[in-house]
């Protein structure tokens, strides 16, 4: 293999000049090249490449005249003198019902109010208050089969000529609203032009004290509230760096002047609090450039409920599907599914929008395996998705070992499954893969199981020596390893964990408390591991994205308060043995008011114990009841198996971050609770469903979905995977620092090895609890790796290699081609792979030469770098 370092600078360019990402499946990939054109035809798989963007129909962009009309809500109660409400007006079935699939006729209905002096109403069905008494909004829609007509009462009270204005239900939502308590405005770090609120209206008495008594109460003029800076400014009538943001006249505008004329009176503790947004419609399956008016009530902490869409504020979390403006008129831009967010108060919502690719969808060959593929076939159905066909054995074998076990599988295996005609072989080899079959003869691979889920998980929790010293790593390893290894209850390995104490170097779990040193690590660390939930805005502020506040973090973190270290000499004076405790005392304080904490779960009552905190947490934690639990888990496996998790990121749950089938997370959080938390069930269910063994080639029906699993989606091997990949093909072993010869990659149980290849391809130095530590992209430095490095050439080339040793034995050209290829990509190579190896072998030179560059094409080529 002389030659390829000779030519290392002609292959580098070749690589620059070449497209370095290629498409693979959908996805992409290092396209890897010899600068030597015999080499290019020795691998004949076929070609994984991206499909053109298309679907058979389009969706139906008309709908018929409808037959009659229903309106959200049907009665109005308008409290005070800004009260407001939005109506929404849908083509409903003549029986009244309306579904997601009603078009909104809201844009195209005429209103008139019968008591204009009690209540206005807008060309958009938005009305407000403009008295007390009752009133009838009339709603008329014309159509081609005639007029359709409805009404809707309303009754307004608590209209004053001096009305009372609360800070929190009036004041707070005008700023927000406006965008004023944002991180790009005056809740920037140190204002803008020397004013500053808090993030979101998080601390609202500081807020006060910035508007009405900062700068010498220049802010506000309480004898002549319109010549307030307050008004003037966002109105345009004196210079403002933030533009307009609202008009003279403007309900906002009113709201604000009578406040200051009121003398601006300022929050109370008694102040009823925003407990719940809910969004009308919740949910839309439409065509593109429909339209949607959305409808925005809250409920607070008193029990009143009370229509807050002109002051919510909304955003599109795709623009490419649907667009929204500030009033909550939703637009289609394309198809696909996304969600509309709804934000007021500190409280989310969303509304989910479908828009079908495709009205011809006959899923051609489908049939379902289990649940999984139940739900996913609707899934497909609904969106208008025709998914791929199966994979093909040798795909679904090599799949199926990557995913369950971390290798490849042996030449033996390879050569028993594609010999197999039974039925049921594939569900039979992940049985095999899991250890499920009860027979030990047949159950082999449980301590390759052990292995990789490990890693998986050890990359998680974060162990490794640089914290926890070699002692603590290694005994925190072999916790892991023996965990996976017998299988243990998923709540029940969470509840050892988090509860752990003891010595750090004897108790393997009891290392998450070095790890996580302090309550807030801690807390967070927890939540998002095993809840999905991310914790860390709400420490500063409230979360922009989520409901929770600072009251919820620190009540959380107060689990943890009173985890402690001490030292112990059991292992010596210098052995550094720390001994995770419990102390007898430590509370959690909220940063702003210093109130002390009682320890409280997220969206549950406070709950504490005499003895140990984390008991209750952890008992929460792990409940059935607690779905959250239980989602987490099977999101982040269904991303492992399926290259994609139902919620993006993983890690990542909550309310405004939809999954893209909500039904099939629901039906695995269920099956895997009724399992006994068992990874094993959840990991078989998934790998013998039709969803996962799908093809990976996209057709021009679904190569535009991303997330709803039409097609296999790629995953690059991870960096230990692939190096064991690597030797397994090659039939070589890499040494590793103090582990004896034979020690895979996938088996190594720190952060801490000094291997050139395996930091190239990406092993993280776990410093966070994030899946993103361990990046899925590519980069130049690997394509070069695995085209001109060492690495490669060398096992290849090994005196005690596999080629080596079929060449000693005086093997035929067709026996070594077909054991390079089924060591190498799980396949037997294909008649023309074969005549082309044959005839290359017949016009080289060099005979060993020749096989070698053919295995090293085939460990560069994408069928060999990804799962697929």
């Amino acid at each position: 293999m002389q030659f390829i370092n000779s030519r290392c600078w002609t292959a580098f360019a070749t690589v620059l000049i070449t497209a370095l990402i290629a498409p693979i499946g959908g996805m992409t990939s290092i396209a890897a090249t010899r600068p030597v054109a015999r080499v290019a035809a020795l691998s004949h798989a076929k070609p994984l490449t991206a499909a053109v963007v298309g679907t058979k129909q389009a969706a139906t962009e008309t709908s018929p005249a409808p037959r009659a009309i229903a309106v959200s809500p049907t009665c109005i109660d308008l409290s005070g003198n800004f009260a407001r409400a939005q109506l929404v007006v849908s083509a409903a079935a003549l029986s009244g019902q309306v579904t997601p699939r009603s078009e909104d006729l809201t844009s195209q209905a005429k209103y008139v109010s019968n008591a204009p002096n009690v209540v206005r109403v807008g060309r958009d069905g938005a009305i407000s208050a403009a008295g007390n008494g009752t009133a009838e909004i009339r709603i008329l829609i014309d159509t081609p089969r005639g007029a359709l007509t409805a009404s809707v009462p309303v009754t307004v009270h608590g209209f004053e000529s001096q009305p009372h204005i609360g800070y929190a239900r009036d004041i707070a939502p005008v700023f927000s609203k406006a965008g004023c308590n944002m991180g790009a405005c005056h809740a920037a770090q140190y204002g803008q032009a020397g004013f500053k609120l808090s993030v979101f209206g998080y601390e609202p008495s500081a807020d006060h004290a910035a508007i009405t008594r900062d700068r010498s109460e220049r802010r506000v003029n309480f004898l002549e509230p319109e010549q307030s800076l307050l008004l003037k400014k966002p109105t345009l009538q004196v210079p403002h760096g933030g533009g307009r943001r609202m008009r003279i006249g403007s309900t906002e505008y009113a709201t604000l002047a009578a406040w200051i004329a009121a003398g601006a009176p300022g929050p109370s503790a008694h102040d009823p609090t925003v407990t719940q947004i809910s969004v009308t419609p919740s949910r839309r399956i439409t065509v593109p450039h429909a339209r949607q008016q959305l409808r925005v009530e809250a409920l607070y902490s008193d029990g009143v409920r009370r229509d807050v869409t002109a002051l919510a504020k909304f955003d599109s979390m795709d623009e490419g599907v649907l667009s929204v403006t500030p009033q909550g008129l939703v637009t289609t831009n394309g198809k696909g599914q996304a969600p509309a967010l709804v934000r007021f108060e500190g409280q989310a919502a969303i509304c989910s929008f479908v828009v079908p690719y495709s009205t011809d969808v006959r899923l051609v060959g489908w049939t379902n395996q289990n649940f999984i593929d139940e739900l996913a076939s609707a899934k497909f159905r609904e969106l208008g998705v025709e998914p791929a066909g199966l994979c093909s054995d040798s795909a679904f074998l090599r799949r199926a070992f990557l995913d369950a076990i971390g290798e490849i599988p042996s030449i033996e295996e390879t050569r028993s499954f594609l010999a197999s005609n039974e039925p049921a072989k594939r569900q039979r080899l992940v049985d095999r893969l899991l250890g499920l079959t009860s027979d030990p003869k047949l159950d082999t691979f449980n301590d390759a199981y052990a292995a990789w889920w490990t890693l998986k998980w050890s990359d998680l929790i974060r162990n490794q020596s640089n914290d926890l010293g070699e002692q603590g790593m290694w005994a925190f390893h072999n916790w892991l390893s023996e965990s996976f290894r017998s299988n243990k209850p998923f709540d029940r390995f969470v509840r050892e964990l988090v509860t752990a104490k003891g010595s750090i170097y004897t108790v393997g779990p009891a290392n998450f408390f070095r790890v996580n040193n302090n309550p807030a690590d801690c807390a967070e660390a927890t939540a998002q591991l095993f809840l999905g939930v991310r914790l860390q805005c709400a420490k500063c502020h409230h979360h922009p994205f989520e409901k929770y506040g600072q009251e919820d973090y620190y009540s959380f973190a107060a689990y943890f308060a009173r985890v402690g270290t001490k030292p112990s000499q059991e292992f010596g004076l210098f052995g550094n043995e720390s001994v995770v405790i419990v102390r007898r005392s430590g509370e959690a304080t909220h940063p702003r008011t210093g109130a002390v904490l009682k320890p409280k779960p997220l969206d549950a009552p406070p709950a504490d114990d005499p003895l140990d905190r984390r008991v209750v947490l952890a008992k929460w934690l792990t409940a059935r009841s607690n779905a959250y639990f239980a989602k987490s888990v099977v999101n982040r496996y269904v991303s492992y198996l399926l290259g994609h998790g139902l919620v993006e990121p993983v890690d990542d749950l909550r309310a405004t971050n939809p999954p893209s089938n909500p039904e099939m997370m629901d039906a695995l959080a269920k099956h895997f609770v009724a399992s006994g938390y068992d990874l094993k069930q959840l990991l078989r269910v998934i790998m013998t469903s039709r969803l996962y063994q799908l093809d990976s080639q996209p057709s021009p029906d679904n190569a535009a979905d991303r997330k709803f699993f039409s097609h296999f989606n790629v995953k690059r091997l991870s960096a230990e995977a692939l190096l064991d990949a690597v030797d397994q093909a090659a039939g070589t072993r890499t040494k590793f620092t103090s582990l004896p010869l034979g020690t895979r990659a996938t088996e190594l149980p720190d952060a801490e090895y000094q291997n050139y290849f395996l930091k190239t391809f990406g092993k993280p130095v776990r410093a966070s609890v994030c899946e993103c530590e361990r990046s899925p992209d590519e980069s130049l430095a690997q394509a070069l790796h695995t085209l001109n490095g060492d690495v490669v050439t060398e096992k290849i080339a090994d005196s005690k290699a596999r080629l080596a040793r079929l060449l000693a034995a005086k093997a035929s050209g067709d026996r070594i081609v077909e054991e390079i290829y089924l060591a190498t990509l799980s396949r037997f190579p294909t008649s023309a792979e074969r005549e082309n190896a044959a005839h290359f072998v017949k016009e080289s030179q060099n005979r060993t030469e020749c096989y070698e560059d053919l295995q090293w094409a085939l460990i560069n080529s994408k069928e060999f770098l990804f799962v697929h």
